[in-house]
């Protein structure tokens, strides 16, 4: 077992973070504050290939291992968690479009989003089905050669500034639940889809949220991905990866904050003494270090997982998803604490980083039900004794 990075990830880290240092950190606090969403970096971004980290290369993508992409995923969201993680978005997008869509749909499709040349959003929850993915409304009907889409999405990453819309709807009756659930390929710019306003979040300001309707949308019946009722099975295994990379967001976000205050400890003086020479704030960064690698290395396990296509994939992304986001948060926290009040205001990055870190524990389904998830799995007979 060795927890160290290849040479290959430590040359994909670093060309990550001198990307992210040059290209997104500097200009992070605007992109938040002017609620700017970067279409050019994140061209740029493709053009270094982090808008097609995992999608296979037959499409233009590096076809990286999920532990890959989470080492260039940390140092990205090390300088814009918002940013990084619309870029994640875009990658399962990416991925999803290149593994399940029919071969001369994805063979025009895939490459451009790979490239970065397109830009994707993912279209699953909706006004009343938020955890319960399973009760979606939006419907496609099946008519001739095309699909006809109506209902809404809640909270879409990008709507509005993207090209493609991967979406969620039923063909089967709602009794079937999450087996009448289809995927579709659908153009963003396609008559009867409307966009509503540009949510005002707390945090996530370098993105766009918005409401999608959609109104006797037609789209041809070849956008189908897979076949119908596995659109739900397509859902649940982007969301394995969507939880690893959302908790990735979450350590570079940690990193970067726990940098900042170890920084700031250094400089402030108050009673004659470094702030680093007091043993509250040494015990303190002790913890906030300690809790951050152990975050790390549950996300790193459960992309490992994912690569070796364990079974128990869903259980060990649920928990990495869960742990990462909750402990980061409070690194994050505890990191604007040591900065004291300077921590509270926008000319410092911490309360940047706290906020954009928040929504972590709420998105890719709620940390609730992440125990949930893993609960079902540990009453069950022989789990316990499989997974160490």
């Amino acid at each position: 077992m060795d927890f160290n990075l290849t040479e290959d990830q430590q040359a994909f880290r670093d060309a990550a973070r001198a990307f992210a240092e040059k290209a997104m950190a500097p200009h992070a606090a605007q992109w938040d504050a002017e609620h700017i969403f970067p279409l050019d970096v994140i061209r740029e971004a493709g053009d270094m290939g982090f808008c097609g980290m995992y999608t296979p290369e037959a499409f233009g993508g590096m076809a990286l291992s999920r532990l890959d992409t989470s080492v260039i995923v940390e140092e990205l969201a090390a300088a814009c968690p918002s940013t990084a993680a619309y870029i994640t978005i875009h990658n399962m997008v990416s991925w999803m479009v290149a593994s399940f869509a029919q071969a001369d749909v994805a063979a025009e499709i895939a490459p451009k989003l790979a490239a970065g040349e397109w830009l994707g959003s993912y279209c699953l929850t909706e006004p009343g089905a938020g955890s319960d993915a399973g009760s979606l409304r939006t419907r496609a009907t099946r008519d001739g050669d095309e699909y006809v889409l109506e209902g809404s999405k809640m909270f879409i990453s990008g709507a509005g500034s993207t090209q493609i819309l991967v979406v969620m709807a039923r063909t089967g009756s709602l009794e079937d639940g999450p087996k009448g659930i289809s995927a579709f390929i659908v153009p963003a710019d396609a008559a009867g889809i409307e966009y509503g306003k540009c949510e005002d979040k707390l945090g996530w300001n370098s993105q766009p949220t918005r409401l999608v309707t959609f109104d006797k949308v037609r789209i041809p019946a070849c956008n189908l991905l897979g076949k119908e009722g596995e659109g739900f099975k397509f859902a649940m295994k982007g969301l394995d990866g969507g939880r690893v990379n959302i908790a990735t967001c979450s350590v570079g976000a940690a990193q970067a904050a726990l940098t900042l205050a170890r920084n700031y400890v250094h400089e402030r003086k108050q009673f004659g003494r470094e702030l680093a020479d007091f043993q509250s704030v040494q015990f303190k960064l002790a913890d906030m270090a300690t809790d951050l690698t152990a975050a790390r290395q549950m996300v790193r396990l459960a992309a490992f997982k994912m690569d070796q296509q364990d079974p128990e994939t869903p259980m060990f992304c649920a928990m990495a998803k869960r742990f990462a986001t909750d402990v980061c948060f409070q690194v994050i926290d505890e990191a604007l604490q040591l900065h004291g009040g300077y921590g509270y205001i926008r000319e410092y990055p911490l309360e940047r980083y706290l906020r954009d870190a928040r929504v972590h524990r709420i998105l890719e389904g709620t940390n609730e039900i992440m125990r949930l998830i893993v609960a079902r799995r540990v009453l069950e007979e022989g789990v316990l004794e499989a997974i160490y």
